[in-house]
């Protein structure tokens, strides 16, 4: 075990050290500071003049989200018609058949939206013209697209006031550019040098040592893979996900896997204080989220290596944890801590099955998804911790009598309501999916559907209720893992949950940035004796705690319903 622990030490200090001098290089980037990657500056601007795009024009926030939902809005059409005929395209050598119109519905809506929960088994689901020119093609627009919107947050507070706020094009050009694509490309061959697929040949036959004949998938998976954890993207190549030998081959690659899922996450809260000239508050902010993840972290630890109760009773020994649902290669500590990460910044990929896991180690994980700020996806990480900012800035003033100011920027009436809108628009999503889905499945059970509701729950009680908990709290956090127990590929969970997908990605986005660019063009108020200082150690417990209250508050209801119900039964 002390090895296990090692190991996931030895991956958060690379993960570190990468993310604090690539988040100063992304600072650089992004204010058009002289950089090493300037050789690309050609290539930009072939990419802006045939797209007829003047990277230098100014736009105001509004314009921002103008750009951003029309871009997206294509992205939505081009890729659901894709999926639908994917088995009338070339490059389908397994012959993989075209998606139905629900499931392609789901499907694009979530990898637009940085998600990619999956209802359908990654190899053949979808062909390797799919996989490259629509899935992969995504997991670099999607995080480019919520990188962008993080340098647009940035900017409307570097200046003193103003109303431009640079441009999302050259933001989102410059995401792909000088950002995903190098990473990608070093990730991608470390994967390749360790066994993950990287060519176009069908599938490969082979004899098992039982003597069945086996069809073994490949084709493009490593550059797939190396995208879908440094955009935070997560969608698996292959159905398990990295807990696939061809996905995930050994200790190195989990550690490459959970280093790059990590390092723009972490590199975002650096270049915001270096983008804003305010590395104090970046470290504040950095503090709080690290301090939230241990906290996770270690309550996932203790969950899983104390092994599960229910094979105790039977005088089994479990010297290695809850070895349910983990792969051997890895082991409970690797697991936990990639399950930690992987729900907390949005990744949604897993190296272990987290249906199997501990009934409070489901719980953080849900937990995580529910909080989605501790670090967060690809840029969006900071704009939802940010509106968790502005709600402690409103109370903090409220206690002190003051009016809330934020860098300079009175915070009124109208930024307090986009702040409160936002906060409650997660919980509602949830919640009213969950029991929308929970009422279908007990008052319809025998409906006469393609897929019976009855037959959606492999596991009744109370964790059933934690698989469709957890399914709406994934779609809501565009994160995309799941508790695999529940049979999703169907009308009901396709289109409920692509919906809830669609305003959970782009109303947190909408909203912080709506209130960065009112602030933004409102009168700068210099700092005085009286003002409330955000990047202090106080300021920052008190985050933590209005981040803490206010999702117990909406969640704990549902979260006994589930994880802890099911605890407690088995530890009776």
């Amino acid at each position: 075990m002390n090895s296990e622990l090692l190991g996931i030490i030895s991956t958060y200090v690379l993960t570190l050290v990468i993310a604090i001098p690539l988040g100063k290089y992304l600072a650089k980037v992004f204010a058009g500071e002289k950089v090493w990657t300037d050789f690309l500056k050609p290539l930009e601007t072939v990419i802006f003049r045939l797209s007829g795009v003047n990277p230098k024009e100014q736009m105001n926030w509004k314009q921002h989200m103008k750009a951003l939902l029309t871009i997206n809005s294509v992205w939505l059409i081009y890729g659901f018609f894709v999926l639908i005929y994917q088995d009338k395209l070339p490059l389908n050598p397994d012959g993989n058949p075209g998606m139905t119109p629900d499931l392609s519905f789901n499907t694009i809506i979530s990898f637009v939206v940085n998600c990619n929960l999956q209802h359908y088994s990654g190899e053949t689901g979808v062909s390797y013209l799919t996989q490259h020119f629509v899935l992969m093609f995504l997991h670099f627009t999607s995080a480019a697209t919520g990188i962008a919107s993080a340098v647009v947050f940035f900017k409307a507070f570097r200046d003193k006031s103003t109303t431009t706020l640079g441009n999302f094009w050259e933001y989102f050009i410059k995401a792909i550019t000088r950002l995903l694509v190098p990473l990608s490309l070093i990730i991608a061959i470390i994967l390749a040098f360790n066994g993950s697929p990287a060519s176009y040949t069908p599938k490969d036959q082979f004899i098992s040592l039982q003597g069945d004949t086996v069809n073994a998938s490949r084709g493009p998976a490593a550059q797939l893979i190396a995208i879908k954890h440094l955009g935070t993207n997560g969608g698996g190549y292959f159905g398990v996900n990295s807990s696939h030998p061809l996905e995930n081959p050994n200790y190195i690659t989990n550690m490459v896997e959970a280093v790059s899922q990590m390092i723009i996450p972490m590199a975002m809260i650096i270049a915001f204080g270096f983008f804003i000239r305010r590395m104090k508050l970046a470290w504040s902010i950095f503090g709080v989220m690290t301090l939230g993840m241990f906290l996770l972290l270690t309550l996932s630890l203790s969950s899983e290596t104390g092994g599960n109760p229910e094979i105790a009773k039977m005088g089994i020994s479990q010297p290695t944890g809850s070895m349910e649902g983990k792969e051997v290669r890895f082991g409970v500590a690797a697991t936990a801590y990639w399950s930690t990460i992987t729900t907390i910044v949005s990744t949604g990929s897993v190296n272990g099955m987290h249906d199997s896991t501990m009934p409070l180690t489901g719980l953080w994980q849900m937990l995580g998804m529910m909080i989605n700020s501790f670090f967060g996806g690809c840029g969006v990480g900071i704009l939802n911790y940010f509106i968790y900012l502005i709600v402690a800035v409103f109370i903090s003033g409220l206690m002190v009598g003051r009016t809330p100011e934020f860098l300079g920027h009175k915070v009124e009436a109208r930024e307090i309501k986009i702040a409160a809108l936002v906060t409650l628009l997660s919980p509602f999503l949830i919640m009213a999916g969950t029991a929308l889905a929970a009422f279908v499945n007990v008052n319809y059970a025998d409906a006469e559907w393609a897929v019976k509701p009855a037959n959606w729950l492999n596991n009744p009680g109370f964790h059933g209720f934690s698989e469709m908990l957890y399914e709406m709290t994934s779609a809501n956090a565009n994160n995309g893992s799941g508790f695999e127990g529940l049979g999703d590929n169907n009308v009901f969970w396709n289109v409920s949950t692509g919906v809830v997908l669609f305003f959970g990605r782009f109303l947190p986005i909408i909203g912080p940035i709506a209130i960065a660019g009112l602030l933004a063009q409102k009168k700068y108020i210099p700092e005085s004796a009286g003002t409330l200082r955000v990047d202090t150690v106080t300021f920052s417990a008190m985050t933590l705690v209005i981040i803490i209250v206010l999702n117990a508050l909406s969640y704990f209801p549902a979260l006994v319903l589930g994880p802890i119900a099911e605890y407690f039964t088995m530890i009776k």
